[in-house]
């Protein structure tokens, strides 16, 4: 198994409007992808700005690739990205999952 990492910043005050736009674009992309096994978002304020980190899960690098293209460290970004003042890391990381087992109860987690 596979993960991949992209990490962006934008201002609070686009932040809820910006994670329905992950969902729309990113999350739904993946989703759609052979070879997706599910994904977590992770979101933090960090200098005066809100960082949301979107961790994928992959089978492998070729599900990764018929996501991402074939330079799979090079970012997808989207049109619309601007209009939440977006701050994008342009490239992401990826790595090769070695423990990936949750509680039970964490399943649905949404807060």
């Amino acid at each position: 198994m596979q993960a991949r990492e992209w990490k962006c910043r934008v201002p609070q005050d686009k932040s809820e409007g910006f994670l329905e736009y992950l969902y729309a674009t990113g999350v739904k992309d993946t989703s759609q992808t052979d070879g997706f096994l599910g994904a977590q978002i992770y979101k933090r304020e960090a200098d005066g700005l809100v960082e949301f980190t979107l961790i994928t899960y992959w089978r492998d690098l070729e599900s990764i690739k018929a996501f991402a293209g074939d330079n799979i460290g090079v970012a997808r970004l989207y049109p619309e990205d601007d209009k939440y003042d977006l701050e994008p890391d342009r490239t992401v990381q990826h790595y090769e999952v070695i423990e990936h087992s949750f509680e039970e109860s964490m399943s649905g987690v949404n807060n």
